[in-house]
């Protein structure tokens, strides 16, 4: 009964397409215009994708420490190495580079060598004061050397801050107003007045100018994203149009595919604005997915017609039975690939849920356009010409048909023993695969930001600020010395850390006030004794505000401090140890009854969140394999043939894992996404394949052999076509500057190649090996849905048409 109901369903499907041609196109055109106007509504993301919950503890922590401290990555590093800016007009013109962003809206405050002062003590007033290094502008060479001793030899307060003593590197620090850290107003002072101002001063001055700090990489990062979702739509549109072109050599045909995926990627960008998700590095490869998988049903549903007109010549019959016949196998085909994707809408992470929204909802979108308009659009269109035809003999795929039947005919051992050997193989390279948290791994590194960023890594240690920060449960705890020599004694450890730079907090001002007592004398940098304390602390007292250099450092109630350290770009594993050998300083020099002592920063943030979805790929993989068995199970009712349909897509999944460990392709937020997807896809060939195997069965009289053998060929060639559109359209990743979208574009393109020949070589010889188990089951003769009408059913399509 329902499969009557299935057939009658699409029969029916396919008169209202046909016969409301003019209304659905209306519609479809005015969907389109909705879709449109929503594209002002897509926000670009301003900020690092947070891939954790937001009641995420690692989350907690850090929104604690922004209400205490605001927006921590508000900094802006410009660096100079070279021994000419050590003349009068080179520094000159480098102090007036830094002074004129001062005037920006944009800016807090800006630190370079003419904004640093000199603490001295005022003996009569029993106060500090401030004095500048330079008062005005340099005026000559001696004043130049002057200042460079008493910076390099005289003042650690500032070492590795604003200038590396050893090598002689000079820094400027911008900081951002912290309110507009996160805001496209961050992006227009970056791209609009800081890059021109610098570009202008390196022209005049000849100087190298290295530009870094997590606004700045943000911002040009965000720009490379926006850059390349054009790049990436524009070199997908032309891949697979230009396939599917050799396929069909119809100018027609392809036309038609590419409004249809044209008009799919219109009403992917309106569902990202409509819905008010911001473009991230993984929505940015939805519009490009849809067209890669857009085009395999455009093959499926041409290929069809022209099967159709070529057998019986009649167009409005070839139509409707492209609908009826092949709706319902592309409509199960789009399903478990929308399904793969929606997987991720079970997760926790945020990042996750808005791409597997966004790209279900797109999938399913593409389905209903490919329906709706192919059919459409040919009823206006006059028959196919007889050379549009010619590749329906299959003639130069013949070779590639015969032999995968000779393999499965006669080499079912060597497939089977070739695919323990992947197995094994596969299994070893995945215990070498290792996780990334890194924030910079993906970045472009061809591009000079990320070169800067490996400047200021080596001159000094990082920019990825690593922040602590320390309660002291008690107001103006922070300035109690005992509390110092912890704290002290904590930046001792991060100072013996090569991978961590030198760490600010109050404990720098502070040694950095026991030296001006001491009238400048650099070896009594440090923190003073418990007798010094209160005199010291009483000429702090007496200075002015101006004087409190490190505010940042120490909130309003003296209850918290902040200690700020900067990281390179190191493994995960590198820095899990590193995090474990200070919370164990921490621990044993702060008692918990007294401190809470925390560890947080956006590099943390991102690495946690990088183990988190690895946990959570571990739950999407799972997801996707138990929904799609239940399809399977749904649609033939036979636990054994859900495991035979497994295997051929699970196979290709381990293959890609254990590659990712040989290679060295870490997992990591972009990688993660390779299995979910490609199982999603790749599963679609096993549904075509057993449900016409189906078919033929019931065509043979039960003949499990000459069913196997003419599915394959019947479905080899269309899996081939899609397989090889979908190989090079998800290959056009490849081509971006990001490490991870690369790695993406060619895991998913080798796994769907794998899965074709697992498909087309394991899956059959699976059936034929079985044939015993699986041959005589009633639900293989009567499954819960017609996924291929058979010919009796296009009988009665064709009589009830008559009448």
């Amino acid at each position: 009964m329902l499969k009557l109901f299935t057939t009658g369903f699409w029969e029916a499907i396919a008169r209202v397409i046909l016969r409301n041609k003019i209304f659905i196109l209306i519609a479809i055109v005015l969907a389109t215009v909705f879709f449109s106007m929503q594209w002002k509504h897509m926000r670009f993301t301003y900020t690092e994708a947070n891939m954790l919950p937001d009641d995420h503890e690692v989350n907690v922590v850090y929104n604690d420490f922004l209400k205490v401290f605001g927006e921590e990555g508000n900094l802006i590093v410009l660096g100079v190495k070279d021994s000419t800016l050590f003349s009068v007009k080179q520094l000159n013109a480098w102090n007036n580079l830094a002074e004129s962003f001062k005037a920006y809206d944009e800016v807090e405050t800006v630190l370079s060598i003419k904004d640093l002062q000199k603490l001295v003590k005022n003996t009569k007033k029993e106060q500090f004061d401030l004095e500048p290094f330079i008062k005005d502008s340099i005026s000559s060479i001696k004043q130049i050397n002057t200042l460079q001793n008493e910076l390099f030899e005289k003042y650690p307060f500032y070492d590795n801050f604003l200038f590396n003593a050893e090598t002689k590197t000079i820094r400027t620090a911008i900081y951002l107003k912290k309110d507009i850290v996160n805001t496209s107003a961050r992006k227009d002072f970056i791209i609009e007045d800081l890059e021109v101002k610098i570009n202008t001063f390196e022209t005049e001055t000849g100087l190298d100018v290295r530009v870094s700090g997590m606004p700045y990489i943000r911002t040009l990062n965000s720009q490379n994203i926006v850059d390349e979702i054009g790049l990436f739509i524009g070199a997908a549109l032309l891949v697979t149009s230009l396939i599917f072109f050799l396929f069909f050599r119809s100018f027609r045909a392809t036309f038609i595919s590419l409004i249809v995926v044209c008009v799919g990627v219109m009403w992917t960008f309106g569902i990202l604005g409509l819905l008010g998700y911001e473009i991230t590095v993984l929505t940015a490869l939805i519009p490009p997915l849809i067209i890669v998988i857009g085009i395999p049903n455009c093959i499926f549903l041409i290929n069809k017609y022209q099967h159709e007109v070529r057998s019986h010549g009649n167009k409005v019959k070839s139509l409707q039975r492209v609908i009826t016949k092949v709706g319902n196998a592309t409509l199960m085909t789009n399903v478990t690939t929308a399904s793969g994707f929606a997987t991720f809408i079970l997760t926790e992470s945020k990042l996750l849920k808005e791409f597997g929204i966004v790209a279900s909802l797109s999938i399913l979108a593409i389905f209903i356009l490919c329906l709706l308009i192919i059919p459409i659009m040919y009823t206006f269109l006059p028959y196919p010409k007889k050379r549009h035809l010619e590749h329906l003999n299959k003639r130069w795929i013949g070779g590639f048909v015969d032999w995968m039947e000779r393999m499965v005919k006669h080499k079912k051992i060597t497939i089977y023993v070739t695919a323990l050997i992947l197995i094994i193989g596969s299994m070893i390279g995945m215990n070498q695969i290792k996780i990334s948290g890194s924030l910079i791994e993906d970045m472009p590194k061809d591009k000079q930001f990320f070169k800067d960023i490996r400047f200021f890594e080596d001159e000094f240690n990082g920019i990825m600020p690593l922040e602590i920060m320390v309660d002291t449960k008690r107001k103006k705890g922070v300035m109690k010395l005992a509390t110092l020599k912890r704290i002290n004694e904590l930046e001792t450890l991060i100072e013996e850390t090569p991978e961590l730079s030198k760490p600010i907090s109050v404990v720098s001002l502070v040694k950095y006030s026991k030296q001006a007592y001491y009238n400048g004398n650099p070896k009594y940098y440090q923190l003073p004794t418990s007798q010094e304390n209160s005199f010291i602390l009483s000429y702090a007292k007496n200075s002015s505000s101006d004087i409190d250099l490190l505010k940042n450092f120490v909130d309003s109630t003296g209850q918290y401090a902040r200690i700020t350290t900067f990281m390179k770009d190191i493994g995960t594993a590198k820095m899990e140890r590193i995090q474990e050998n200070l919370q164990h300083k921490i621990d044993k020099v702060f008692p918990k009854e007294r401190y809470q002592v925390t560890m947080t920063g956006k590099a943390l943030v991102f690495q946690k969140g990088t183990k988190y979805l690895v946990r959570n790929l571990v739950i999407s993989l799972t997801l996707a394999i138990f929904l799609i068995s239940l399809f399977m199970a749904y649609l033939f009712r036979s636990f054994r043939m859900i495991i035979v349909s497994l295997i051929p897509n699970l196979l290709p999944l381990l293959v890609t894992a254990g590659l990712m460990g040989y290679v060295g392709v870490p997992i990591k937020p972009s990688t993660i996404l390779v299995f979910s997807i490609a199982f999603g896809i790749s599963v679609d060939d096993t549904i075509h394949f057993l449900a016409k195997y189906r078919q033929e069965l019931q065509a043979n009289h039960w003949k499990i052999r000459k069913s196997v053998y003419a599915a394959l060929r019947e479905t080899g060639v269309s899996m081939f076509y899609t397989s090889i559109v979908l190989f090079f359209g998800f290959s056009v990743f490849t081509i971006s500057s990001f490490g991870g979208t690369v790695a993406l574009g060619a895991l998913v393109s080798i796994t769907l190649l794998f899965a074709m020949l697992s498909n087309l070589l394991l899956l059959p010889s699976l059936l034929l090996s079985l044939e015993r188990n699986i041959a005589n089951k009633e639900v293989l003769r009567k499954p819960t849905i017609d996924i291929i009408p058979s010919e009796d059913d296009d009988a009665e399509i064709d009589s009830e048409n008559e009448e």
